[in-house]
């Protein structure tokens, strides 16, 4: 997997946006309005002291005309409880089995947060509801164990959500819910939280956790393709938290049934809801279906960007400056990597057929996504390209990243004779003393 690591902000710290930095919110208002959210607060979320300030987030959604379903676990409360009271809790989040005395304490938690959440919309004037939307069916024997009272989710009521949602309202959803005969049955909120996305077309399924965000071998991940996780998953789910499978899991089932996103970061934080939806960079991690980030050929609309990019880039010395003009000659040679309209990185691939090789070049990446994985993705598109263009060679010049192209992407150092006669002229009137680097990618092809 090609991860794109981040460092993640302590509890105790504030998010990098500001709940009051409107310019920051406004840009992305005509893009979330009318839309749905779907936001899933574990137990732990809501116990903190923090919480209320995550419900006037929810409420700055509902004035910028964003629909929110709101759906709590209560993993903390039942734990807490059955501590208070002697009762062992072998599952507290309706994945495993449940028995008669943890069901009544799932109740018991349900309807302490569902009136909290209730009371304190009402305080910053949500108008909100608690519906019998989902209804449950007994999960039965799995693999010769008898689940007992843990539900799964047969059916949504999507109208009844949707008229909600329609007039205003805020459905506020608890993980247990009755089946056909009216019996009451444990259901995980993930599984909840991510069937109630699917069902409504939701646009984002958002989990607040007490974990800055999802970490896969220990790295923290800004932003991961859904098959790339749905590979990890297969072949090892060991590398990621067990405490946080059931929210990857439930995010990978509501993207395949057509929810675009799904964040998974810490909703103590203060402000981080916000910074995660109006924000590009995000505060947590987004697993996104595969058109979310792409490397694609540069448009004519680029020309600019990429002019800004390239200037920021060469005042470091980190590539060769540019002009505007030089730029617009060879727009036709860059490709840009783009996340959700915001452009992170760019590079160039210049061919030379008479000596059947390609140079990639220009190639910068935004800082804060530098280390991510986000060069190596665009160095994989060069040589692919390449390749298909039947180019037997890829090289580049580097002053600075030669390391990079050298260790991580395989290329090797070779003397100036190697690169076409027309590019040895430019590499000994630049005075930049660059690094020559070389890939065959001749096997490539054949592998």
């Amino acid at each position: 997997m090609n991860e794109q690591t981040r460092k993640h902000p302590q509890t105790d710290t504030e998010s990098p946006i500001k709940p009051t930095d409107l310019r920051g919110i406004l840009k992305y208002v005509p893009m979330f309005r009318g839309q749905t959210f779907v936001i899933s607060v574990d137990g732990s979320v809501v116990a903190h002291e923090g919480f209320r300030n995550l419900l006037m987030d929810l409420a700055v959604f509902r004035s910028l005309n964003i629909r929110v379903v709101l759906v709590h676990g209560v993993g903390q409360q039942i734990r807490s409880l059955g501590e208070t009271r002697g009762v062992p809790i072998l599952d507290a989040y309706g994945s495993g089995p449940t028995n008669e005395e943890v069901l009544q304490l799932a109740i018991e938690s349900a309807g302490h947060v569902s009136t909290k959440i209730l009371g304190q919309f009402t305080e910053l004037g949500v108008n909100c509801a608690i519906p019998n939307a989902i209804r449950a069916v007994e999960r039965g024997i799995i693999r010769g164990e008898d689940f007992q009272l843990t539900g799964k989710v047969e059916k949504v009521d999507a109208p009844m959500l949707e008229n909600l949602l329609s007039a205003g309202i805020t459905p506020v959803i608890s993980p247990v819910a009755a089946n056909r005969n009216g019996e009451i049955l444990r259901v995980n909120s993930d599984m909840i939280a991510a069937e109630t996305a699917a069902t409504l077309k939701a646009s984002k399924l958002i989990f607040l956790t007490s974990y800055p965000g999802l970490t896969v071998h220990g790295h923290s991940l800004l932003n991961v393709p859904a098959d790339q996780l749905q590979t990890t998953l297969a072949e090892n789910n060991g590398a990621i938290p067990a405490e946080l499978l059931s929210k990857v899991e439930s995010s990978l089932n509501a993207l395949a049934a057509g929810t675009p996103r799904a964040h998974i970061l810490d909703g103590r934080v203060f402000g981080a809801l916000l910074t995660e939806v109006f924000d590009k960079v995000g505060l947590g991690t987004m697993i996104h279906s595969n058109e979310y980030d792409q490397i694609r050929e540069a448009r004519p609309s680029d020309l600019h960007a990429i002019f800004n990019l390239i200037r920021n880039a060469a005042s470091n010395d980190a590539v060769r400056e540019r002009s505007l003009e030089s730029i617009e000659e060879g727009l036709q040679d860059f490709f840009l990597y783009e996340i959700d309209g915001s452009l992170i990185a760019c590079a160039t691939l210049v061919p030379y057929p008479e000596q059947n090789v390609a140079e990639v070049a220009s190639v910068f990446v935004q800082p804060f996504y530098q280390g991510r994985g986000v060069g190596l993705k665009m160095i994989e598109f060069a040589e692919k390209r390449a390749a298909e263009k039947g180019f037997e060679k890829l090289f580049a010049l580097s002053t600075q990243s030669y390391v990079f192209f050298r260790d991580v992407c395989q290329f090797r150092e070779v003397a100036p004779t190697e690169l076409p006669a027309a590019r040895q002229e430019i590499l000994q009137t630049s005075g930049r003393r660059s690094k020559i680097l070389m890939k065959d990618l001749s096997q490539d092809r054949a592998s």
